[in-house]
């Protein structure tokens, strides 16, 4: 890198990006596919579609890694003791190639595109065993769905998703021998004041109506699915803020997404394998790549949540808006299904140990790009 490109900020950095987004995209594209082949020995054949959303992929991973930088020097900005200082910049320079390439190749070519709405996130997560970014690919509301039809043994014609809160009425019908087929009766009494969160259902419908699948939520059950240690700006209760004028610690009642999460909580059960059977026939190695990668994933969110909460001091640690289709899933203990690939019945798991992963030497320099 020259002495002009090494002196750039990372607003800077990013600008030069947005510039060249066009012919960037493509060389980005290229890179991958030659780190995807040289990972697996093998060249990767991909359709122009998958081509275009490699490239777009890029669009959103940059734009991802730019906030990411900007909310790092923001929080060293507030840290009161400025050892805790997380020094390493959230650039493309300290991107793990390797793992990124790989995932990406999967996931363009299970057909995920990250431009559409609440289908596919990147978050970026520091892996402090190789000093470098991890590029988590979290699936939002429409990427599970979309997983779980295109992989459906027997696809449902029509779903409904609902949060129930407590000025709701909600009547299930379970099949049984007075329902043959399972239905239930909503209404939304209020509107504008629908009370508090009690549950949520998922409705399945088929062609053939004796197939239809009521799914039932009690918020017991929902919770149940919280992490251990479930950040309060995404589930709300009570944080621990400092105090600038008594120096000290003080408990907070953040309101956080409940509902948000809920939903996604929800969502993640009604299209699972459980509900929604998938075809063995249909089941790639994409697929069961992707099912295995969650795995992976949730050990970097565990060890980031770990960092987070042990080396953190802030002078305000006020909470700030997140998109709620971009919130990091919570750390779960996964069972994959050896013959399907499937994951069965994640449950909520106590912290563990930071997980070791094998370093992965490759980075990508945008600011002076060498694809």
């Amino acid at each position: 890198m020259n002495a002009e490109n090494a002196a750039m900020t990372p607003a800077a950095e990013n600008a030069v990006v947005e510039t060249a987004t066009e012919s960037i995209g493509t060389r980005f594209t290229k890179k991958v596919l030659a780190q995807f082949a040289s990972n697996t020995g093998s060249q990767i054949a991909v359709t122009e579609f998958q081509r275009r959303l490699i490239q777009g992929y890029f669009i959103q991973i940059d734009r991802a890694l730019a906030v990411a930088e900007e909310a790092r020097v923001a929080k060293n900005a507030k840290n009161r003791d400025h050892k805790w200082d997380e020094t390493l910049p959230v650039t493309w320079k300290f991107v793990n190639l390797q793992d990124l390439a790989m995932d990406l190749v999967r996931y363009a070519r299970m057909g995920l595109d990250m431009q559409c709405e609440n289908m596919l996130f990147p978050i970026p997560y520091k892996n402090n065993k190789t000093n470098l970014y991890d590029v988590t690919l979290m699936p939002g509301y429409n990427g599970i769905r979309y997983v779980a039809m295109k992989y459906a043994l027997h696809k449902p014609k029509a779903d409904t998703i609902e949060l129930v809160y407590s000025n709701d009425k909600f009547d299930p019908h379970p099949k049984d021998s007075r329902h043959p087929v399972a239905s239930y009766e909503f209404e939304i009494t209020n509107p504008f004041d629908r009370g508090d969160i009690v549950g949520g259902f998922g409705y399945l419908e088929y062609d053939d109506p004796t197939q239809n699948e009521l799914i039932v939520m009690p918020m017991a059950a929902i919770r149940k699915r919280m992490p251990k240690y479930a950040s309060a700006e995404f589930w709300g209760g009570t944080k621990q803020v400092y105090n600038k004028e008594t120096g000290k610690k003080e408990d907070t009642t953040v309101e956080g997404w409940l509902d948000e999460m809920c939903r996604k909580t929800l969502i993640r059960e009604v299209f699972s394998a459980k509900h929604i059977v998938r075809d063995p026939e249909k089941l790639d190695e994409d697929y069961r790549v992707m099912k295995a990668r969650e795995v992976a994933y949730a050990e970097i969110q565990a060890e980031a949540e770990i960092q987070e909460q042990a080396n953190t001091v802030l002078i305000d640690t006020a909470p700030q808006p997140a998109a709620p289709a971009s919130l990091p899933e919570p750390k779960k203990t996964i069972q994959v299904d050896a013959s399907t690939g499937e994951v069965l019945e994640p449950q909520a798991a106590p912290a563990a140990k930071p997980t070791s992963r094998k370093a992965a030497p490759a980075q990508w320099d945008v600011a002076e790009p060498d694809f």
